[in-house]
């Protein structure tokens, strides 16, 4: 068996041996796993800390998974603030690269 740190080492190799396009679609396919798995327990830990337990229902504490449910029902109706949720992950990627983009196209600053 072996240790993590060789693993996360043949997973680096094997990543950096994807073409561009490849590596994209990982990376794209990463941040759309976010949102889809990740973010809705975020916002049920985050909204049953602050506003309390997540109502389902007849259920007055119904869980995270309730929540999960009724996510994933809210993108089979098209509903913009779930698909917003959704992609939210690679949006703020793409957002970020933009950033980075255009704050390396700016001239270097002169000192004076």
């Amino acid at each position: 068996m072996s240790s993590p740190l060789e693993r996360l080492t043949h997973l680096h190799h094997a990543y950096s041996g994807l073409s561009w396009a490849r590596r994209e679609l990982v990376i794209f396919g990463a941040a759309l796993l976010t949102g889809l798995l990740v973010m809705p327990f975020l916002i049920w830990i985050a909204g049953n800390r602050v506003l309390g337990p997540y109502t389902h229902g007849e259920n007055a504490r119904a869980g995270p998974f309730a929540l999960l449910t009724d996510y994933f029902v809210g993108l089979a109706h098209g509903s913009l603030v779930f698909w917003v949720v959704a992609l939210g992950p690679a949006l703020l990627l793409w957002l970020l690269r933009l950033v980075v983009v255009l704050v390396r196209s700016l001239p270097p600053a002169r000192g004076g």
